[in-house]
C-alpha cells in the first residue's frame, strides 16, 4: 500500500521530504542494474505523425545560456533584469532583431498558450513569479491576448500557494489537473474526485507496474492501475506550451524540462518513480500532447539548488543567476545538467559523474526528442552587465 504519508515524505518537495529524498534517489539509481524494466506503450507514439513544432522544435540542438550577476540580490529577483535576460535569450536563439518577432516565431495571437511552471517545492524553490511575469509581458507585447495565456501545473492548489494567483496575474487563467473546492475537499457531493474531470482517457501512458494508494493519497494520483492519463490541459485546452522549469537537481541527475513536463502532465505517477523514472521523463514527452505542443523551454536558473532536490532544502540553495532558452528540451536539459553537475563536484557532493544521471537524456534522444550529446549542442553563452 502506497500511503500519502509515505508519498509526501518521499516524492514531494517539502521540508520533511527534502530530508529523505536523497534516499529515494539512491534507491532509484541503485536499482538500474538489477531490476528488469516493466513494459510500456512507448511504441504507440510512432502511430502519430509529427508536425513542424514537434520536439526538438524549430531549432534542434541550439541553447542560449544567459547570465547576469545583478538578477538577484538578498533573495529578491530583479524583474527588470530578468526581462533583459529572457529578451537576450530569445533574440540570440532566433537571430531576430525585434523581441516580438522572436516570440512570434513560436506563437501567434490565435494560439492558446500554456505556461508550464513548477511550484512543487513551495515558494522558496518555485518557478519564480518574476520570470513568469516578464514572459507574459513579452508575450502580450508580441500581440498575445491575456485571455489566451494559461498558467498550469499538476496541482492547482500548489500554484496558488506559491503565488500564482489572480492578484499577481490578473486576467490570466490559472489551472491544475488536481483540484480542491473552496472548502478544501477533493470530492464533490457525490464523492467523485473533481480531478477526474480533468484527465483525458483517450491519451495515456501505460506501464506494467502499479501501486495501491490509500484514501488520503489517491486524490494526489487521481487513479490507480497501470494507466497514467494525460491532463485535458495538454490534450484539449492549450495549442502551444512554453515550459518554465527550475534549475535544480534530483540526486545525481536533474529535474528540468523533460521531468517538469512528464510528471506534471499525467496522473498516477507514484508508481513510476522507482523503476521507470528515466523512462517516464523521456517516454511521456514522446506522446503528441507534449511532443507536438511544447515550442519553447525557458529554464529559471536565477536561483536553484544543487543537492536535496527536487525538494526545497535551503542548505543547498544557490544563485545560478542564469536563464537557459531553447526549443530542444533534451539539449536544454543537457546544458542544465552540466551546470548542476559542476556545482555538485565543486561542493564535493559528488566525486565524479554518475553515468546513470544522463540516462533519461539518452532515452529521449533515441526517441528523437532532441540532442543529448554535449559536443553536438550549439551552446551560446551570454553575460549581461
Amino acid at each position: 500500500m502506497f500511503s500519502r504519508r509515505h508519498f509526501f515524505k518521499v516524492l514531494t518537495a517539502s521540508g520533511i521530504g527534502s530530508i529523505v529524498l536523497p534516499t529515494l534517489w539512491s534507491q532509484i539509481f541503485s536499482q538500474e542494474k538489477t531490476v528488469e524494466k516493466p513494459a510500456t506503450n512507448i511504441k504507440d507514439t510512432f502511430k502519430h505523425s509529427r508536425n513542424a513544432d514537434s520536439m526538438p522544435g524549430k531549432l534542434p540542438g541550439k541553447v542560449v545560456q544567459v547570465y547576469h550577476d545583478k538578477c538577484i540580490a538578498k533573495n529578491i529577483i530583479n524583474t527588470t533584469v530578468a526581462g533583459e535576460m529572457v529578451k537576450a535569450g530569445m533574440l540570440n536563439l532566433t537571430s531576430a532583431k525585434d523581441i516580438s518577432d522572436a516570440w512570434r516565431m513560436f506563437v501567434s495571437p490565435k494560439d492558446v498558450i500554456g505556461l508550464k511552471v513548477n511550484p512543487v517545492a513551495g515558494a522558496t524553490l518555485s518557478t519564480s513569479i518574476e520570470l513568469t511575469k516578464v514572459i507574459i509581458q513579452q508575450l502580450e507585447a508580441a500581440g498575445i491576448p491575456k485571455k489566451n495565456i494559461i498558467i498550469w501545473d499538476r496541482r492547482e492548489f500548489e500554484l496558488h500557494e506559491v503565488g500564482f494567483t489572480e492578484n499577481n496575474f490578473p486576467g490570466i487563467k490559472i489551472i491544475g489537473t488536481e483540484r480542491k473546492d473552496k472548502k478544501g475537499s477533493f470530492v464533490d457531493k457525490k464523492g467523485k474526485l473533481y480531478s477526474e474531470e480533468m484527465i483525458d482517457k483517450d491519451w495515456y501512458y501505460w506501464a506494467d507496474v502499479e501501486e495501491k494508494y490509500d484514501a488520503e493519497t489517491l486524490p494526489y494520483m487521481i487513479n490507480e492501475g497501470k494507466y497514467s492519463y494525460y491532463s485535458k490541459i495538454v490534450t484539449q485546452q492549450v495549442d502551444k506550451i512554453i515550459n518554465i522549469p527550475i534549475l535544480k537537481n534530483a540526486g545525481p541527475t536533474v529535474t528540468l524540462c523533460l521531468k517538469n513536463l512528464a510528471y506534471g502532465a499525467v496522473s498516477n505517477t507514484g508508481r513510476l518513480h522507482k523503476q521507470l523514472w528515466a523512462e517516464t521523463c523521456a517516454e511521456v514527452c514522446a506522446f503528441p500532447p507534449l511532443r507536438d505542443k511544447v515550442v519553447l523551454n525557458i529554464v529559471d536558473g536565477i536561483k536553484g539548488c544543487y543537492d536535496g532536490g527536487p525538494g526545497a532544502n535551503p542548505e543547498f540553495f544557490t544563485e545560478y543567476k542564469t536563464v537557459l532558452v531553447g526549443t530542444d528540451p533534451v539539449a536544454v536539459d543537457r546544458v542544465g545538467y552540466e551546470i548542476v553537475l559542476n556545482k555538485r563536484l565543486a561542493e564535493k557532493v559528488q566525486k565524479e559523474e554518475s553515468p546513470k544521471g544522463r540516462k533519461f537524456l539518452e532515452l529521449a534522444e533515441k526517441l528523437q526528442l532532441g540532442i543529448a550529446d554535449l559536443s553536438k549542442i550549439d551552446l551560446k553563452k551570454i553575460e549581461l552587465t
